[in-house]
């Protein structure tokens, strides 16, 4: 090993060692919750890595790692738990690339009786206290372009995003065919031969144009999604149209994913039904609903919660161009 990597992974320690201190500083505990889940969850373009496990009596159960603590840490919610944080290896099967690993490491926490805009909040604070206390500065030079992460963080919608950076307007185009004919007239090229959802459209701008564009002076909180977009997050009650889910980005990588959460049952089990729809068609496993996941969001109170991704905020912070570059002992 190279002093560089010995040096990022030291990094990676301090980081590790920095998130731990500042939640309980601000008041969170940290739990652990099991990676053999019964359910990985539905999000349609992620492939879970599935195993069987032997009971004494010869019985074998399908289970699968996690690709998030998400859901058994919503149930701790539903159960009365009130802040809570877990740093933890993660699984997503087929993610391998520059900022991509099929293990790697996640933090996630949740705020009960909270929204997405607290999220925020803790983000700025997270960032600049890692960045004080790992770096001893504010500024990081990360490949070759200083970016200021004290806060406030640059907050932008993604209609005014889109329209900065992508030039179309998602707020006026709000089907296919029209974001599609305007993103041609744009000057984005789509095969002519194939259809296109609004997503596919939407992805298609968001990624040659407005994503890596986003943070690169100041990390950007990228926030209120069209409501196709929502996952796991509620829908903004003056206008059902968006939904109250953000983005982190620094350098334009994502670095976390965020929601005030939906805790309506009726409306999760809903959207479950469509993403396993959603997955027969695009030819993956259809994956059980939870199940006893439904049956806790019904006794959620209000809450918000995020996933960061912690390897990618030692990326950072070591100004590495490669996941790798930050792990011991990558999967190549």
């Amino acid at each position: 090993m190279n002093e560089k990597m010995r040096n990022n992974l030291i990094r990676r320690f301090q980081i590790i060692q920095g998130i731990r201190q500042f939640f309980a500083g601000e008041g969170f505990i940290e739990i652990e919750t099991p990676s053999l889940v019964s359910s990985p969850g539905m999000e349609p373009h992620l492939d879970a890595l599935e195993l069987f496990c032997a009971y004494p009596d010869g019985t074998r159960i399908k289970r699968y790692l996690h690709t998030s603590p998400e859901y058994c840490m919503k149930k701790l919610l539903g159960q009365g738990w009130d802040k809570i944080f877990q740093i933890c290896r993660v699984f997503r099967d087929g993610e391998i690339g520059p900022t991509h690993q099929i293990e790697f490491t996640m933090l996630e926490w949740y705020r009960a009786n909270a929204d997405y805009k607290q999220i925020m909040e803790d983000c700025e604070k997270l960032i600049g206290v890692l960045t004080e206390k790992v770096l001893k500065m504010k500024t990081i030079n990360y490949q070759g372009r200083g970016i200021n992460l004290s806060a406030p963080f640059e907050r932008l919608t993604v209609a005014q995003a889109m329209n900065l950076y992508g030039g179309v307007e998602i707020e006026k185009n709000r089907d296919p065919l029209s974001l599609l004919q305007e993103a041609k007239a744009k000057g984005y090229r789509f095969d002519p031969q194939e259809a296109y959802s609004y997503d596919h459209v939407f992805f298609k701008v968001f990624l040659e144009a407005v994503e890596p564009r986003l943070g690169n002076a100041h990390p950007t909180i990228l926030y209120d999604y069209p409501v196709s977009m929502a996952a796991l997050a509620r829908l903004k009650p003056e206008n059902p149209l968006w939904a109250e889910r953000f983005e982190l980005y620094i350098a334009g990588l994502e670095l976390a994913n965020a929601f005030s959460e939906l805790n309506d049952p009726k409306e999760q089990r809903k959207r479950f039904g469509e993403e396993q729809h959603l997955r027969e068609q695009l030819g993956r496993p259809v994956h059980p609903i939870d199940e006893e996941l439904l049956n806790s969001l019904s006794q959620m109170p209000p809450s918000a919660g995020i996933a960061l991704g912690v390897d990618r905020l030692v990326m950072l912070f070591c100004d590495a161009s490669s996941i790798e570059e930050v792990i011991a002992f990558p999967l190549k």
